[in-house]
């Protein structure tokens, strides 16, 4: 029987860096009546925040919920009337130093620097590091016409991958490398939400748009977690009834 289920962010509960809308919150509210829930994406807390927290109705349990920013490298909860930071696994300074430096040369080789940008492409987020090619504010239909084969990102990470070694470098959202220590993917993050939630990881159910080989979802169904791979927000609401329906 599962007890968790474990969500990527964009593509899977809402479009890109947008808020959940109405009736996948209300989707979740039901869905944490009856499971545990955790949400894994490679932004940060106020992104979460923006799309998620803040977005659930009242009377959701929200004890129940796991939120998991940066890939994992970090976990919120809510206690006391308030979320909380339960853990943060950031970088020192000389590696924030080092790869803001190969991001930067990376990008200038490439000819991404010369993007039209909405806001900043690059972003610290404490324990990762993302660069966002056409900047952290772009719009959506702008974002899916960049890179849709991920052709631009892999070359950009094969020169990342060159210049610091000993991190791991990750194509992250349509338009974006996100920089992590060495071992951080969503299957790492899968492992530190058992160790916080004390759930089995046979008692977990993941899903995920990017499972498939090369998605950044993908690592947890290779880990052998249990999976669903959906199209979009629509189906994961499909795929969260049929599970509720289970459950009850």
């Amino acid at each position: 029987m599962k007890s968790m289920i474990a969500f990527d962010l964009d593509g899977t509960l809402a479009e890109s860096k947008q808020p959940l809308k109405d009736d996948m919150a209300a989707t979740l509210k039901g869905l944490l009546d009856v499971a545990s829930v955790a949400v894994i994406s490679g932004g940060d807390w106020p992104q979460f925040d923006k799309q998620v927290a803040s977005r659930l109705p009242a009377g959701t349990k929200l004890e129940r919920l796991f939120l998991m920013p940066t890939t994992g490298s970090k976990l919120y909860r809510y206690q006391d009337g308030a979320w909380a930071r339960i853990y943060a696994d950031d970088f020192s300074r000389a590696e924030h130093d080092e790869i803001l430096a190969a991001l930067q040369k990376a990008a200038k080789e490439c000819g991404y620097d010369n993007e039209k940008t909405w806001g900043a492409q690059i972003e610290d987020r404490g324990s990762q590091i993302t660069f966002s090619a056409l900047g952290q504010e772009a719009p959506l239909e702008a974002k899916d016409k960049w890179d849709p084969d991920q052709k631009k990102r892999r070359a950009m990470q094969a020169i990342v991958e060159r210049d610091i070694p000993g991190l791991s470098v990750k194509v992250g959202g349509s338009t974006s490398i996100d920089i992590t220590r060495k071992g951080v993917d969503k299957a790492w993050a899968i492992e530190k939400l058992c160790e916080h939630s004390g759930v089995a990881r046979e008692a977990i159910l993941f899903m995920g748009d990017a499972i498939y080989p090369g998605g950044n979802d993908d690592p947890v169904r290779a880990a052998g977690i249990d999976s669903i791979k959906v199209r979009d927000p629509a189906e994961t609401m499909t795929a969260i009834a049929a599970v509720v329906a289970c459950l009850k």
